[in-house]
C-alpha cells in the first residue's frame, strides 16, 4: 500500500500541493499518495489524529492552522520552534509527531536559486505579522539582509515579532502608518490581504528603483499584489508559485529523504 500524506486548510480546494507531490513522487520514484482535508475550525486537532490513525505518514499544514499545527507538535524544529507556526508535521518512529516549518527556506530558495537575487545588503519590507510571516523570518535575516523591517496594522503584533527574532540579524517592527518615505529593494507580502484579493494600505513610493516585489500568495491569474508591484516599477514583480515548489520540496526531503528538482515542476505549474 502506498504511503499517504495530506495538506490540511480551510479554504482548501484550490491548493497545487497534490499535483505538486505526485510530480516528486513520479520524478523519484517514490511510492506515496498524496490528497487534501478541508479543514474545520474546531476539529483541526481530531481530523489530524483521525488521518494518523489511519496509517498517514504526514501532513502539510496551511491557512488557518499553522499555529494549531506548532501546538499539536510534540517535538519542533529549531526554525519551527521560532517562527511560533509549523506547515510540516512528521511521523516520528515513536509515533510521536515532530513540527517544522519550510516556509522561510522556500521563499529564499525561490528569491535566490529561481530567480537570482542576492539579499545579502539588500533593504527588505515583510508585510504582515501573522503565521505566514513568522515562518520566513529568521531565514531571510540568514540570507545577510542589510535590514528587515516588519509592518503590521496592528504595530504591537509587528513590534512583537521582530523582538522575538532580534537575535538573528537587524530586524526592527512598525505599524503600517509608519512607511511613509522609506523606500526598499524588496517587498514582500505575507498579508491575509491577498487571500481577499486586496493589497495592504501602504504608500505609493515604498519601492527603490530596481526593486523587487514579492507576494507570498498565487493564483492562475497575477495576484493583487503582484498587479500592484507592477504599477509601482518594480524590476520584477513575482507571486508565490515558486516558494510553494520549494518548501513542498523541502517537506518531501524531510519525509522521504529525497530532494526532488524543482524547476521542472514550476514551469509545468506556470505552463512554461
Amino acid at each position: 500500500m502506498k504511503d499517504r500524506y495530506v495538506v490540511i486548510g480551510n479554504p482548501i480546494e484550490h491548493s497545487k500541493s497534490p499535483q505538486i507531490h505526485a510530480a516528486f513522487a513520479r520524478q523519484t520514484g517514490q511510492e506515496m499518495e498524496y490528497g487534501r482535508i478541508l479543514g474545520e475550525a474546531d476539529g483541526f486537532e481530531r481530523q489530524v489524529r483521525e488521518f494518523l490513525a489511519a496509517g498517514g505518514k504526514g501532513l502539510n499544514v496551511t491557512v488557518p492552522f499553522k499555529e494549531a499545527a506548532w501546538h499539536l507538535a510534540g517535538e519542533r524544529s529549531g526554525r519551527a520552534e521560532v517562527a511560533g507556526a509549523v506547515n510540516t508535521l512528521i511521523v516520528l518512529a515513536d509515533g510521536r509527531l515532530r513540527g517544522d516549518n519550510t516556509d522561510g527556506v522556500g521563499l529564499v530558495r525561490d528569491l535566490t536559486v529561481n530567480q537570482g537575487l542576492d539579499l545579502k545588503g539588500c533593504r527588505v519590507l515583510l508585510l504582515g505579522a501573522g503565521g505566514a510571516s513568522r515562518g520566513v523570518v529568521r531565514p531571510l535575516l540568514e540570507a545577510g539582509p542589510n535590514q528587515l523591517l516588519i509592518a503590521n496594522r496592528t504595530a504591537e503584533k509587528a513590534l512583537a515579532l521582530a523582538a522575538a527574532l532580534s537575535g538573528f540579524g537587524a530586524v526592527f517592527g512598525c505599524g503600517l502608518d509608519r512607511l511613509a518615505g522609506r523606500q526598499f529593494d524588496l517587498i514582500i507580502n505575507g498579508t491575509a490581504a491577498g487571500l481577499r484579493g486586496e493589497v495592504p494600505g501602504i504608500p505609493e513610493h515604498l519601492l527603490a528603483p530596481g526593486g523587487w516585489s514579492y507576494d507570498m500568495m498565487y493564483g492562475s491569474e497575477p495576484t493583487a499584489f503582484v498587479r500592484w508591484g507592477e504599477a509601482h516599477g518594480a524590476a520584477r514583480a513575482l507571486d508565490g508559485l515558486g516558494m510553494l515548489v520549494e518548501q513542498a520540496a523541502e517537506a518531501f526531503y524531510l519525509w522521504r529523504g529525497i530532494r526532488p528538482e524543482t524547476r521542472g515542476v514550476i514551469e509545468a505549474l506556470r505552463g512554461v
